[in-house]
């Protein structure tokens, strides 16, 4: 059966209704709609690469048709707009990104006064939340509900019942009692991994020790070939086992360095995120429990020069688009850094600051690739997401990697309250596809939800940069930047538009896949449910769908201009 076939294309003309800003407006959009296909062949080489730019028709891939929408806008022109890039902190230097990094005009660089009186020194590119510097170790924080149990420790410890709680602080004590359940569960989970890792590294020096009395000039890496050789040969029982260890573990490519290396990640987690006696703001020296605790943190937003994290997310919806192998989505864009996770949880009093910060400083859009199941302070974040509704900026953020549904578990910062009324028009939360056009189609760590996500992207195996250069990542993280990377366009293109209509937009455009998939799961065996009932909209963003909506949108808010 040829592909035509397979595939059944539905042009539909919608003429579709919604209330943004108290008035109704019409829209028509070309949707397309897939119908129980699946592509037989996995990506191999050079397909793989930006493979998210795709078309799912021509090239029978679900990426977000990228090329058709830049044929559409070659005789159009774009205006450059500001991305906020809330995240770790960002290298300003590579090739393709170093020309797309915000300058603040209205500041005079390295004159230590507050030029533009925004309450920030120096923030010629943004601001470093955290403080960390060139020579720091990568700082760590604590998880949310480490600072949960720490607030709520002195009023709730030794009480097991609610019925011992006054009932104005019973639900504070729910909340502390679900805190300590998650810390222990993790407590539990990190100490029996790091026991596995005492017993891998004991049974590798173990393998090697057996090895060397035999072979005792042999040098890593060691070969597999003359390792299975060498068990051949031996008698003793115990030396096989031993050095059969050894075989497994080269089998896999584990060096004893990388078995230390993780064991010691883990020990990090118990010395610092789980550890209540940790000074988690011994670089700002700020209460997080105070907002009006202000200024801290620095200007230097490179930071410790370790993490990467902001670096793919910004070359995913800005890199020059120069023909290299990573480009981003739209390079008529500037983003603007503002850093503020490190190894933990983000403070939700960063998380509010830099909303504001990037809002008042001229950002159309926020990409914020972060979560976490607890808020000690929600209602400071849900205030700034507020704020940037009421001066019309986006944000983007990612759905979380623990295959949840997002209607049962709470996943913070969102756009709902009150037990799952949305309070704002401007907020998209997004989940993670992958390249496969099967049951593989959602990445199977992606969370998702009928109400709570909002839509998916391609999140799997992105192309992107990194501070050592040209990579690949998987998440809903990288799904986020996409959907950023998509609005950014809209807002390039059509400034007329609002945040909540470039939101809807960009719901109502995605296309619609009619297949079964597998229900994200860390289980084995997998349930299939229809694709369309893992998120609000039922589809995956298409930036060429967006943009004919965009324009249909625009040129009617100009009619009724005139």
């Amino acid at each position: 059966m040829s592909f035509k076939e397979k595939v059944q294309v539905l042009i539909l003309l919608l003429s579709s209704f919604f209330l943004i800003d108290s008035c109704i407006c019409t829209v028509a959009a070309i949707q397309k709609d897939i119908v129980s296909f699946e592509r037989k062949k996995e990506l191999v080489g050079k397909e793989k690469m930006n493979w998210h730019f795709k078309d799912v028709f021509k090239d029978s891939i679900p990426g977000i048709n990228l090329q058709m929408a830049y044929n559409f806008l070659k005789r159009k022109k774009g205006d450059t707009i500001i991305v906020a890039v809330i995240d770790t902190e960002l290298d300003l230097v590579q090739d393709d990104m170093k020309n797309q990094i915000w300058i603040n005009k209205n500041e005079i660089p390295n004159n230590n006064i507050d030029d533009d009186n925004n309450g920030y020194i120096d923030d010629i590119h943004g601001w470093n939340y955290v403080g960390s510097k060139k020579g720091d170790k990568a700082p760590y924080s604590h998880f949310e509900y480490v600072r949960i149990i720490k607030k709520y420790d002195t009023l709730f410890k030794n009480m097991t019942s609610i019925q011992e709680v006054s009932k104005n602080k019973q639900d504070e004590f729910k909340v502390y009692q679900k805190a300590y359940s998650q810390y222990n569960e993790k407590l539990k989970t990190v100490s029996s991994d790091i026991e596995k890792f005492d017993i891998a590294i004991n049974r590798y020096i173990e393998g090697e020790n057996i090895l060397k009395s035999y072979l005792p000039n042999i040098k890593e890496p060691y070969d597999k070939v003359r390792l299975d050789s060498l068990k051949k040969t031996l008698k003793n029982e115990e030396e096989i086992e031993k050095l059969q260890h050894l075989i497994v573990y080269k089998k896999y490519s584990h060096r004893l360095s990388s078995i230390r290396n993780r064991r010691e990640l883990l020990s990090e987690i118990i010395e610092y995120k789980l550890n209540f006696d940790f000074k988690e703001r011994y670089l700002t020296n700020d209460n997080t429990d105070d907002l009006d605790d202000f200024p801290y943190g620095n200007n230097n937003v490179q930071g410790v020069r370790k993490f990467s994290h902001a670096t793919k997310m910004s070359s995913i919806i800005a890199a020059e688009r120069n023909d290299t192998s990573v480009e981003g989505i739209n390079d008529k864009v500037k983003i603007m850094p503002l850093s503020i996770s490190v190894l933990g949880n983000e403070h939700d009093k960063d998380i509010t600051l830099a909303i504001r910060y990037a809002v008042d400083n001229g950002a159309k859009i926020i990409n914020m690739s972060i979560g976490k199941d607890f808020s000690l302070h929600p209602e400071w974040v849900y205030d700034a997401i507020k704020y940037a509704e009421e001066h019309n900026v986006l944000i983007v953020t990612s759905a979380g990697n623990d295959s949840y549904n997002l209607d049962t578990i709470e996943n913070y910062p969102n756009d709902t309250k009150n037990n799952g009324v949305e309070f704002v028009k401007n907020f998209i939360k997004v989940g993670n596809t992958s390249y496969r056009l099967n049951l593989k189609l959602i990445n199977s760590f992606s969370n998702y939800g009928k109400e709570e996500v909002d839509i998916f992207a391609p999140g799997t195996r992105i192309s992107c940069l990194s501070r050592r250069g040209e990579t690949t990542d998987s998440g809903t993280s990288l799904s986020s930047a996409v959907v950023s990377g998509v609005a950014s366009l809209l807002f390039s293109y059509y400034p007329n538009l609002t945040a909540a209509e470039v939101k809807q937009i960009i719901m109502e455009s995605g296309v619609s896949y009619n297949i079964m998939v597998n229900k994200p799961s860390t289980n084995k065996e997998k349930e299939l449910v229809p694709f369309s009932s893992l998120s609000k909209s039922g589809k995956i963003v298409n930036a060429y769908n967006a943009l004919l909506l965009a324009e249909e949108v625009s040129k009617k808010k100009q009619k009724r201009k005139k």
